[in-house]
């Protein structure tokens, strides 16, 4: 029998979790393992920490190697465990814990970040951002009502933490000591483009800024610079670098320079000890981004297995992981009198472009706004290329050569096998290619777990869909439905209907009935189940509220700073005296600093404590108010001119019928919002023609028109068609909506919906099939029965009155 060799590895980040990858692949008993870790987890993606700090993502989605990976590859997980010191001529490590004898060690200790040697800098609020626990602290930093944050660096790391901070409500100021933003990846142009973004987003951007001090007493409270300026702060976040962890080598007696110097091999001075990731250096070079460290990986996985490898310097590229940037840095871009390069600038679709050229190759590109090409350029610079050829159309991007457009599966189906799709685990498109068809892949979650392609940062979703779509054709259309979220892959349509067929009446039956991934579902999921549950079954199923977002469970708008809005429903906007006394009564009561009329024809009051709500509402309601439902996936307004009443041009009375349908249709949960108006006369002074549903008065009768959209898309609305009488238009508005109810998917507008089921067959179900129309307007009257209660007055009675009290005094009440 023979004896396995004992190999210790020390880190359990990314690039050691890809080397025990590969090593297991390729022989799984050739070794027993024993991985230590200085955190008290084991492997996730760190270049995900962003989204998980924006709460885009959790942080269970973004665990590479959970515990039952560990256990099953027999690997003992010494998690918490920081080694404090190698004995190379005894092979042991030792930690607190005691010794750990090894054959063969890989060092993979990573980077720690470096450290402004400035006064404060230990000072409690004071964070790195590296590791899970910064980001839980700077959560909870964000959680705090006006916080404030200053981040040092604006780099790639610091700029993703300050988009993340901001999306959490907190003010944020970016301090960098350089001209412009990422000087390291970006030129001037591309900076000057991002610091507009950044700033558009409420970020405050600070060039050519020395810090000099962090100030404070027992915590951060701001940051000094040396001009004298001063920024408030309760978290400053240092992003200014990372060192190479190399203590423990340095200790062990290794050569070590700035990292842990290995060679090709990734073998260190030590032949029974190698080294990977951010702790190296390889020819003087260190590297700090994911796809060189994987290549890495898979070269100590073959190094261990006494196969050949080699690795090499590798060209890296560079995007920046903010929600709605698209900017993409790679090879050498800066001037030189041997360099040509070509500009393209759209400045008002902020838009940037620029390749540099040397000897008829590309060398380097900046991409800013549109970054699809990306990863066309980035080939052309590894493999040197000569671009004579396409040098009038190159800046356009791989659509643009060789003639007419392609389309974009046309384009990456031209590109050759050795074409790189995924930078960060380095997948090329031949591999991806092979997979689809020697192994019958079909979605793209099977082609990320055959080949990792797009299974770290993302980015390159896109170009392997594409790629599936060249490959697989038809049958890549056909077997795509996009799944409600990671738990399942069934879609929306799919689960509406088996919870119809098969009755499903509660979250856990629908999970359990159609195999949910997980235990409990996720954000995404959740929300949508319970309001698919609330549409099908009004009679039976007990709505959730937790699985409903913050807003809803507490019946107002949480604001940035963590206090709330309360919106009050004044019926078609219109309001009187009294009710004017009241809310002017409240607003004194509860000093609430701002009191706003909002598009809708309403009156907001923002600014109340959490814990104050139950009080507000309940003065509200002694005054006739019931909530305005501001807050909701559910009918919001039914704005209204004052029509024939009051109005020369007036054909009918607009104000009467908006309050009738109000009154008829409060309280009803829809998969998205619904805005409604009622205008007296083509004139449209209540806007109805750009509106989820709207109504146009004239002198024959009444035109429906829905569809409409005034957000983020603008959308004039569609006809519906025309009745003569109010009764008629309550029926039809109502059966409309009610198909909406039944058929849309959860977060789907109107008008997206529309789109999607077809503006036809919505006008022959609603305009030319009575029976089909009654049916849907009877479904909604039964289901108003349970829905038309007024969630404001429920918790003044005392329901769920533990959500408005603050924690400190929950915790009082539990001690006692």
């Amino acid at each position: 029998m023979t004896v396995k060799q004992k190999l210790v590895v020390v880190g359990a980040g990314m690039a050691s979790g890809r080397m025990l990858e590969n090593l297991l692949e390729a022989a799984p008993d050739a070794y027993d393992v024993t991985l230590f870790g200085a955190e008290p987890r084991g492997n996730y993606n760190r270049i995900m920490l962003s989204p998980v700090l924006s709460g885009e993502k959790s942080y269970e989605q973004i665990i590479t190697h959970d515990a039952a990976w560990y256990a099953a590859n027999g690997i003992d997980c010494r998690f918490g465990e920081t080694v404090t010191r190698i004995d190379r001529s005894a092979k042991t490590v030792t930690t607190t814990a005691g010794e750990t004898s090894y054959d063969k060690l890989v060092i993979a200790t990573g980077s720690a970040p470096f450290i402004i040697p400035i006064a404060g800098r230990d000072l409690p609020g004071v964070r790195a951002f590296r590791d899970l626990d910064d980001v839980e602290a700077m959560v909870e930093a964000a959680a705090r009502p006006g916080a404030k944050a200053v981040v040092i660096g604006g780099g790639l790391l610091g700029l993703e933490a300050a988009a993340a901070l901001r999306s959490r409500g907190m003010e944020v100021v970016v301090l960098h000591l350089m001209g412009h933003l990422m000087e390291r990846q970006l030129d001037p142009a591309a900076g000057h483009l991002l610091r507009r973004e950044l700033e558009g987003r409420g970020i405050t951007v600070h060039t050519e800024a020395q810090t000099k001090a962090i100030l404070g007493e027992d915590r951060a409270e701001a940051v000094l610079l040396d001009d004298g300026t001063v920024y408030p702060a309760d978290l400053v976040v240092m992003a200014v670098g990372i060192r190479p962890e190399v203590r423990i080598a340095v200790d062990a007696g290794l050569d070590v320079e700035r990292g842990i110097v290995i060679d090709d091999r990734t073998l260190t001075s030590d032949p029974d000890i190698l080294a990977i990731g951010e702790c190296v250096e390889h020819e003087r070079v260190c590297y700090g981004l994911v796809a060189p460290l994987y290549t890495m990986a898979g070269v100590a996985a073959r190094t261990l297995l006494g196969t050949e490898a080699a690795f090499r310097p590798l060209e890296t590229a560079t995007q920046l992981k903010v929600t709605g940037v698209s900017l993409y840095s790679a090879g050498d871009f800066a001037d030189g009198e041997d360099r040509d390069e070509i500009v393209l600038r759209d400045a008002a679709a902020g838009v940037y472009k620029r390749l540099v050229l040397k000897e008829n190759r590309i060398i380097g590109a900046v991409l800013y706004g549109e970054a699809g090409d990306g990863p066309w350029f980035f080939d052309h610079i590894r493999n040197r290329t000569d671009i004579s050829d396409m040098r009038e159309t190159l800046i356009f991007g791989q659509s643009y050569q060789g003639g007419a457009p392609l389309d974009p599966t046309a384009a990456v189906a031209a590109l050759p096998p050795e074409a790189e799709i995924c930078g960060c685990n380095g997948v090329c498109k031949g591999t991806i290619v092979t997979a689809i068809e020697t192994g019958g892949l079909t979605t793209l979650d099977e082609v990320r777990a055959h080949t990792k392609a797009s299974a770290s940062c993302g980015t390159c979703t896109g170009l392997v869909e594409q790629l599936m779509q060249a490959t697989l054709g038809e049958a890549f259309a056909v077997q795509t439905v996009k799944p409600v979220c990671g738990c399942t892959h069934l879609g929306h349509d799919e689960v509406r209907r088996l919870i119809k067929a098969k009755e499903l009446k509660s979250i856990p039956a629908v999970m359990q009935e159609r195999e949910w991934t997980s235990s409990g579902g996720c954000a995404k999921c959740r929300p949508a189940l319970n309001y698919y549950l609330v549409c099908d079954w009004p009679d039976e199923y007990a709505d959730d509220y937790q699985s409903r977002f913050i807003n809803e469970r507490v019946h107002a708008n949480i604001q940035k700073d963590g206090t709330y809005s309360v919106v009050p429903r004044m019926w078609g906007g219109v309001t009187s005296a009294a009710e004017l006394r009241a809310i002017a009564d409240v607003v004194d009561k509860f000093d609430i600093p701002t009191v706003k009329v909002t598009g809708g024809q309403r009156i907001d009051m923002l600014g109340i404590r959490k814990e104050d709500l139950p009080e507000v509402w309940s003065d509200l309601g002694k005054a006739g108010f019931v909530s305005g439902h501001a807050y909701a996936k559910g009918l919001r307004t039914v704005k209204t001119c004052v029509g024939s009443d009051w109005c020369r041009f007036g054909t009918q009375d607009s104000t009467g019928l908006g309050i009738a349908i109000e009154k008829f249709m409060w309280g009803s949960w829809t998969p998205a919002k619904v805005k409604m108006a009622v205008s007296g006369c083509p004139r449209n002074c209540a806007e109805a023609t750009c509106k989820d549903v709207g109504v146009i008065c004239v002198d024959s009768g009444f035109e429906i028109h829905f569809a409409g959209a005034a957000g983020l898309d603008i959308k004039g609305t569609e006809v519906l068609g025309h009745v003569a009488t109010e009764e008629e238009v309550m029926r039809h508005i109502v059966a409309l909506v009610q198909m909406y109810r039944e058929q849309g998917h959860y977060l789907e507008r109107i008008y997206k919906w529309a789109k999607r089921i077809g503006l036809d067959e919505i006008r022959r179900q609603i305009m030319d099939e009575p029976e089909r129309r009654e049916a849907y307007y009877e479904r909604f009257v039964f289901s108003q029965k349970f829905a038309q209660v007024d969630p404001w007055s429920e918790r003044v009675s005392g329901k769920d009155k533990h959500e408005f009290k603050p924690l400190a005094t929950l915790e009082l009440e539990a001690a006692q």
